[in-house]
């Protein structure tokens, strides 16, 4: 089926609860748009219902996931954009991607969820005063990427050599430029690999194993959550130990994550989605800095690698799956 047809599809679907509401024509529909694969926006919903709105009773999530296909993604977005949704919820991947979304952005509210600094992202203006009709919620995963190198300098001391995995995308420069002062400051060799498709994925590990790369720090793309079981094999037959962004990856057979909580994130786009619904302006509202971060270990990964996970790292980690 083509995408357009499915486009249609899709969009004929969502439109029937509206039909069948056509009597409540004040029901608000959330687009929400997703970069990267599916994820269940459990933790959305339920900062929605902090303020009063459950989906199905008084508000509608048109859901769209692009899989890491950026046609695809502009697409999703624009079918949005012409549906005039109440609001637009967006990864920055999406953002940055999306020129429709942009493009809406005078008329429609968006609310983000940022990896990195959304200024610096060109998202906002400030993050106490975004201005236009965006706010959001920022997780500053991309400059955590010091504190990641020191994580993975302590799970495997005798690295010699050290690797970035990124995409190529906006939100993933700083956290490269963190990762080189990070690196240098150690005395640590970095090599910056890009990867933008599957294949392209599995070069960069070959291209690691020719280089004798100790350890590698994996950025905050979608494509590497949406190839999170991919990353994982190839960095357990490779035997590279490695660190991610967030705790999907270990959860799946990677090494170890450090990053912000991503359900408290969804929870608080979903309150401030609850807010603007209610008549605030997401210009009044500041970006959110995320305050829960958290450290996942896989132990049975450390063990398949040959790691013995020193004790101070296992006192630090919020959870340690076996």
């Amino acid at each position: 089926m083509k995408r357009r047809a499915f486009i249609t599809l899709v969009g004929g679907a969502a439109a029937w609860p509206l039909a069948a509401r056509a009597q409540q024509p004040t029901l608000p529909v959330i687009g929400y748009l997703d970069a990267g694969p599916p994820v269940p926006v459990i933790a959305f919903r339920k900062g929605l219902s902090e303020t009063g709105f459950v989906e199905g009773r008084n508000v509608v999530i048109d859901y769209r996931a692009a899989n890491s296909d950026r046609a695809w993604l502009v697409e999703l977005a624009a079918d949005l954009v012409r549906r005039r949704v109440a609001v637009i919820v967006a990864d920055a991947s999406a953002l940055a991607a999306a020129d429709a979304v942009k493009a809406a952005n005078a008329s429609i509210p968006i609310v983000f969820l940022a990896g990195g600094d959304p200024v610096e992202l060109g998202l906002v203006a400030s993050l106490n005063r975004p201005g236009g009709n965006i706010t959001g919620v920022a997780s500053m995963n991309n400059q955590l990427a010091a504190k990641r190198i020191a994580l993975l300098r302590e799970m495997v001391p005798g690295a010699e050599r050290f690797a970035v995995l990124t995409g190529r995308n906006p939100v993933s420069d700083a956290m490269v430029k963190q990762a080189q002062m990070a690196a240098a400051a150690i005395g640590w060799p970095l090599e910056v690999l890009f990867a933008t498709t599957n294949r392209e994925i599995d070069a960069a590990f070959a291209s690691l194993v020719q280089k004798r790369v100790g350890a590698l720090l994996v950025g905050n793309d979608p494509l590497f959550g949406d190839r999170r079981v991919q990353l994982a094999t190839l960095a357990v037959r490779h035997a590279v130990p490695t660190i991610y962004p967030s705790r999907a990856h270990p959860e799946a057979g990677g090494l170890m994550s450090y990053g912000s909580n991503f359900d408290d994130r969804e929870r608080q786009a979903g309150v401030y989605v609850g807010r603007i619904l209610k008549g605030e302006k997401a210009a009044d509202l500041p970006v959110v800095q995320a305050a829960k971060f958290e450290f996942v270990i896989n132990l049975q990964t450390a063990r398949i690698l040959g790691i013995e996970v020193p004790p101070t790292l296992l006192a630090l980690a919020d959870e340690g799956i076996e």
